[in-house]
């Protein structure tokens, strides 16, 4: 078992959210489908097709680095108070934004997303900011530490593609004023 992030009417009526019906993402099988796709984007397309969710346990490590907070996709941002793990419609075009951000930056770098290209896109945008030096910083401390006891990598293995469906993936949830329920 694992994340999976489903999409979801919003705002909540009654005691629970009703799912979005997979026909609102049917679609993504053409991503899935298209000359010379990876099989992990093909996978990630054609399951957001026939579910409208995503299995997004590999990506958590990813886009929390990417966007610089925790838990992103578990939706732990919420207030104690808030009883359901949910991404509201504003979240999922911030998440969308990111990754689309990243994916045109990982451009120059080729297809393969690894920790180390991640690594130098992240350094190019900080680069040029006000503050650089303090971020620059923070980006080597947050690398570090998803590095393993013996200072190795993590063994991330994506695609551009692939980051891109997903970053559509919450483009759609947003456009269309869904939400995202963290189901794990």
């Amino acid at each position: 078992m694992g994340l999976d992030n489903v999409a979801v009417q919003w705002p909540r009526t009654g005691r629970f959210y009703d799912p979005v019906a997979p026909a609102a993402f049917v679609d993504f099988a053409e991503l899935a489908d298209g000359p010379g796709v990876w099989a992990p984007t093909a996978a990630l397309a054609g399951h957001i097709a026939k579910t409208g969710t995503v299995r997004a346990t590999a990506y958590t490590e990813l886009v929390d680095l990417l966007l610089g907070l925790d838990g992103v996709l578990y939706a732990t941002d919420n207030s104690a108070e808030d009883e359901d793990p949910v991404i509201d419609p504003d979240g999922c075009a911030w998440i969308a934004g990111g990754l689309e951000r990243f994916v045109a930056g990982h451009a120059e770098y080729g297809e393969a997303v690894t920790f180390d290209s991640v690594g130098a896109v992240l350094r190019a945008a900080l680069a040029d900011g006000r503050l650089a030096e303090q971020q620059l910083r923070w980006l080597a401390g947050r690398m570090n530490a998803l590095r393993d006891e013996n200072g190795g990598a993590p063994q991330w293995s994506f695609s551009r593609g692939e980051l891109a469906v997903l970053a559509r993936f919450f483009r759609r949830c947003a456009d269309r004023g869904f939400a995202v329920y963290a189901d794990f």
